[in-house]
Parts: structure tokens; C-alpha cells; sequence
């Protein structure tokens, strides 16, 4: 939804979805609110401990499997296998969706790359139809007045009709722009730390068929895993870019990451988003 600067600050119960790259600020954004008065739901927390815990613990437990030690205890039901799955620890996650590339140098072949990304994509549209229950419950059963709904970055590639629709009726949309100096930190820091992402997968066929063309490669069983992700993740985060900003032009409003840094509390929360919205085009 858009409001203006007065009906926010009247807004008795506010509801904010943070909307960005992952790195630009969003989880910090929200650790300005006040835990007993805001409800922090977390995007991919909700994405890990619900839709795919059950899929996680499968991958784990299918590689226990081929050591014959762990097989024997796994198979005795002398140990067991449990995700630890948290706001700041979400390896989990990214460790199940891997890296398409070369299975030697730990990546997945193009199939089961793609059943992975199909199965995330699946739990993030189901943890944006959650938001709703979850206002309602954090207000009904555990009585916070005000909501943060912290998306993860791939959001962007969801559908209005699967996602925007929803959540811009429930919450106010804000999405925390990234300046070119902090574009390049995030692909600075994904050269030095290629991590596994989440792709629609028409941008993937499409990159992918053209990195291995200009690389000269016959297939992705080729491809070294943490070189592709490193040169993909600029053109991803290009991508991303053009439809962040469609979704906050449509449903939300537009604010500069890097002013994140300088904010301390939530009064500080609460002009950053009275500022946004008064640089709204009307």
C-alpha cells in the first residue's frame, strides 16, 4: 500500500515489508525495532523451518548415507538429524540450493539444480501467503501493535497474483535501494564469497546458455560452480534491479540503502520511512 507521511504516522498498527538485495540491509533495518513491539517475521526463515525443512534434512541425511558409519547410526535410530535454522544462520538453505556446475568441484547437475530452485521458489510464494496469518497472530496471540516482514532478496521474482497483490494490501512495500558503490560491494563480495542464489528460471537458461557458448563449453556439467556464480551475479543483480523497481513503483516506496548505516533507533525507522514516502511521486 501507499500512504502518506501523516496516515503512516497515524497508522496505529504498522505493517512494513523490507524489500531488497540480500547484503543491502534489511535484517539491520529491522533490528532498529523494538522486539516488544514489533513482530519480526522473517522471510527465509519462515522459507527453511517450514516449506523446506523436510527436503533439507532429506539432502543431509542422503549424504550420511554414504558413509557406512553414519549409515549403520542413521539406520539404528542411534543418532538423528535436525536443522538449526535462524534469522542469522540460514546455511541451511543455501546449502540445499547449491551451485549448478562440475558435480567434482561440488556443484549439481542442470535437473536436480532446477528441482531445487523450483522447490525455494515454491516456499518463498507460500511464506509471503503466510504474512497475512502471521500480522494476525502477532498481534492476536502475542500482542505486538506492529509487524516487519523481512523478504529475502529473490522475492522480487515472484508474481503480483503469487505475492505483490497480497502484500501490498497487508503492508507498506519498501524497497532499500542499492547506490552504485554499494552494487559494487555486493558483487565485490561475491567474488570473494560465491554463495549459492536463487534464479528464475528463464534468466538462468538464458545466462547459462551463454556462459557456456563464450566459455566454450559443451555442457554445465563443465562449468566450475563458483566461477559462474561470480560472473552471473552481476547480471542477477542487474536483473533484480529493474524489477524491485517496478514492484515499488506499482506497490510500494523507494528508499536509499545506504542511509541505513546512519540510523539508530526505531524514531530514526520512522522518519526513513516517512522520508520515502514523501519522495514518492504522487
Amino acid at each position: 500500500m501507499k500512504l502518506t507521511r501523516q496516515e503512516y504516522l497515524g497508522w496505529k498498527t504498522k505493517r512494513v515489508t523490507l524489500l531488497g538485495m540480500s547484503g543491502v540491509g534489511k535484517t539491520t533495518l529491522a533490528s532498529l525495532l523494538p522486539w516488544d513491539q514489533w513482530f519480526h517475521y522473517s522471510g527465509d526463515y519462515r522459507v527453511g523451518t517450514r516449506y523446506l525443512d523436510e527436503a533439507i534434512l532429506d539432502h543431509v541425511k542422503l549424504m550420511a548415507m554414504q558413509h557406512p558409519y553414519l549409515r549403520a547410526q542413521l539406520r539404528s535410530d542411534s543418532i538423528y538429524i535436525r536443522n538449526n535454522i535462524t534469522v542469522n544462520n540460514l546455511g541451511p538453505i543455501t546449502g540445499f540450493l547449491g551451485k549448478i556446475g562440475n558435480p567434482d568441484l561440488g556443484g549439481l547437475e542442470v535437473a536436480e539444480f532446477k528441482r531445487r530452485q523450483r522447490l525455494f521458489r515454491d516456499a518463498e510464494v507460500g511464506a509471503m501467503r503466510d504474512v497475512d496469518a502471521f500480522i494476525e497472530r502477532g498481534l492476536g496471540v502475542y500482542g505486538y501493535p506492529h509487524f516487519v516482514n523481512d523478504a529475502g532478496g529473490s522475492i522480487c521474482g515472484l508474481s503480483d497474483a503469487e505475492c505483490w497483490d497480497r502484500l501490498s494490501a497487508s503492508t507498506l512495500v519498501l524497497y532499500l535501494r542499492a547506490d552504485e558503490d554499494m552494487e559494487e560491494t555486493l558483487i565485490e563480495r561475491a567474488r570473494r564469497h560465491p554463495k549459492p542464489m536463487h534464479y528464475e528460471e528463464p534468466f538462468l537458461d538464458r545466462n547459462l546458455e551463454e556462459y557456456l557458448r563464450d566459455n566454450r563449453l559443451e555442457s554445465a556439467l563443465e562449468v566450475d560452480p563458483d566461477a559462474f556464480v561470480q560472473w552471473i551475479f552481476p547480471r542477477l543483480l542487474s536483473w533484480r534491479r529493474s524489477h524491485y523497481e517496478r514492484i515499488a513503483g506499482h506497490f510500494g516506496h523507494t528508499a536509499n540503502a545506504g542511509d541505513i548505516a546512519t540510523l539508530r533507533d526505531e524514531a530514526d525507522f520512522t522518519e526513513f520511512v516517512c522520508a520515502a514516502i514523501d519522495a514518492t511521486p504522487a
